[in-house]
């Protein structure tokens, strides 16, 4: 029979009622109502706690704390001289263009330049930060680095 509005069902075995449990011995989930038999666990109330192994030592506690993380880390985008290569000679390259062309994520916060590749053009390239090889390079192909704050 080709299923219309008026007759459309859910597939078999896709709905079923919800197991009430602690309803009596006929219901299959009586007496203990499938917690078991005594301890923690078959308690009301009981809920274990994240990260709770048992009362072994958690994981978290056993393995070693080393370092600092920052709460408010720098990130940076970063851009490799080479990467710049496709822009006109004497052109000025800000985060905004090479969001533009796709170099960087627009609105990814600071940009960084690394010095990997050669630079064959020159250029004035705007950017957050920048390594010490890329600002050799940008100044060696006869263009400026410059910082923005």
């Amino acid at each position: 029979m080709e299923p219309t509005l008026s007759n459309l069902k859910p597939p078999r075995g896709s709905r079923h009622r919800k197991v009430r449990v602690g309803r009596g011995m006929g219901s299959k989930m009586g007496k203990t109502a499938g917690a078991g038999n005594k301890g923690q666990q078959s308690r009301r109330g009981y809920s274990r706690r994240a990260g709770f192994e048992g009362g072994q030592m958690p994981l978290h506690r056993r393995l070693p704390k080393r370092g600092f993380t920052s709460p408010f880390p720098k990130s940076f985008a970063v851009v490799n001289v080479e990467s710049l290569n496709g822009f006109a000679a004497g052109e000025t390259v800000t985060p905004e263009s090479l969001a533009g062309r796709g170099l960087v994520r627009a609105t990814r916060g600071s940009v960084k330049i690394l010095g990997d590749g050669e630079l064959k053009v020159a250029l004035t390239v705007r950017a957050h930060a920048f390594s010490k090889s890329a600002e050799e390079k940008i100044a060696r192909a006869g263009g400026k680095a410059e910082v923005i704050a």
